[in-house]
């Protein structure tokens, strides 16, 4: 439906385009054509006008015609002398005309139905004297006509024709546009390697093709995003199940019942982690958000052993939920891994605001710290998410977090201001 549409609108607008375009020239050519006869007509009567004047003489007091007796002339020219008829008869239905343009004593034009009337005074010593002269215009009329007609006639298969080509055309594009989709289509869904490679654009098909590949290039990139947060996702839900199957195994084996405690601790474990990761979801989809970041990362220590040197009234455009999933990880793994202590501080950047989680334990190894946060690479012990679903989270929210290797424990997360996205 939207090829057809797409197709019946482009032919439209060049049928559209060549009826203007025929339209323009059908009155150009026709006003240039009646310019043109209008000058011819005009151009015979003063040639007879002429000829008239060139055999009126004066003999005796009189003026007279040197030669005459051509009844042919007599219908369409008439000599006029002192204001008396001396050559000629005027037909009764341009008489009026005829008198007018004598009476006038100057050289006029004027039409009279089909005809046209042409007055040309003559200089004569002491006589007033007048030639009028007449050219019938339906020849050169149906010329008009004629021309008009077969302007029309060649006009309009020029307008269709111009619709059939587009139509061919068109067609014929889209036709291919078509296949490039269907297989771009079938690529994406079995073969997401595949590309057009067409090379450097030389055309608008270039330049589809071109788009197609990258479209394929994101739909891959976006398949291998979803596996990655699969199996991210997986490793982190599978530590407190794995957890629960032993302690159940355990008390199988032993013959005890399984500590409630136990359980209850592997639950809470695994509902924040599906609660963190539909929270921070809903979050980004919500968007528009901000938090206190100080109240924020204390949600974030719990009332653990943690320095927190955060200023007060710091605002950042991520929800608090999205903050607490983020910290409270790095939180956990810098407990993990410190000799005796865990701290965290603030620097306010143009960027945002920089949150430094650090402890004094060994840190990060140089060779691995671009690692640190790949699915399975940090070890722990599985309280709350992963640093892989961490870093993930947040990408999602502009939230920027790199290790960094500087002899001790050391993650930096920014957190963007409203101010910054502004």
């Amino acid at each position: 439906m939207g090829v057809t549409g797409f197709r019946g609108r482009v032919v439209a607008l060049a049928v559209l385009i060549a009826t203007a375009v025929v339209a323009v020239l059908v009155v150009v050519s026709h006003v240039l054509l009646s310019q043109v006869t209008d000058a011819d007509a005009s151009a015979l009567a003063h040639t007879r006008a002429e000829a008239v004047a060139a055999n009126v003489a004066v003999r005796g007091g009189h003026v007279v015609l040197i030669e005459g007796g051509n009844e042919a002339l007599d219908t369409v020219s008439w000599v006029y002398a002192d204001g008396h008829l001396i050559d000629g008869i005027v037909p009764g239905s341009v008489l009026d005309r005829v008198d007018a343009l004598v009476g006038s004593g100057q050289s006029q034009t004027t039409t009279v139905g089909s005809h046209l009337l042409y007055a040309q005074p003559i200089r004569l010593e002491g006589h007033h004297v007048m030639v009028v002269v007449r050219v019938d215009l339906t020849p050169y009329e149906t010329s008009e006509q004629r021309s008009l007609t077969m302007s029309l006639m060649l006009g309009g298969i020029s307008i269709l024709l111009a619709g059939l080509v587009a139509r061919l055309v068109v067609g014929r594009a889209l036709r291919v546009v078509h296949e490039m989709a269907a297989l771009a289509d079938d690529w994406g869904d079995h073969e997401p390697g595949r590309r057009f490679d067409l090379g450097v654009p030389r055309d608008e098909f270039g330049e589809l093709g071109r788009t197609l590949d990258r479209l394929l290039d994101r739909v891959d990139n976006a398949l291998a995003d979803e596996r990655r947060l699969t199996d991210e996702i997986a490793h982190e839900l599978r530590t407190p199940l794995t957890a629960l199957r032993g302690e159940a195994q355990l008390a199988q084996l032993s013959g005890h019942q399984v500590a409630p405690e136990t359980v209850l601790t592997e639950v809470d474990r695994l509902n924040t982690a599906i609660t963190t990761i539909l929270g921070a979801a809903r979050t980004r989809i919500e968007g528009g958000t901000r938090c206190d970041l100080r109240t924020a990362a204390r949600q974030a220590i719990a009332g653990r052993a943690i320095d927190l040197a955060v200023p007060t009234d710091v605002d950042v455009a991520v929800a608090a939920e999205l903050v607490v999933a983020v910290l409270a990880p790095l939180l956990e793994n810098g407990l993990r891994h410190a000799s005796s202590r865990v701290w965290v501080t603030a620097r306010i950047q143009p960027q945002g605001v920089v949150i430094d989680v650090l402890d004094d334990g060994p840190g990060f190894d140089p060779a691995e710290v671009d690692r640190v946060f790949e699915a399975g690479v940090t070890g722990g012990d599985g309280h709350g998410l992963g640093l892989a679903v961490v870093k993930r989270l947040a990408a999602s929210a502009g939230v920027a977090v790199r290790a960094i290797a500087d002899g001790h424990g050391r993650v930096e997360v920014t957190f963007p201001t409203a101010e910054a996205i502004a």
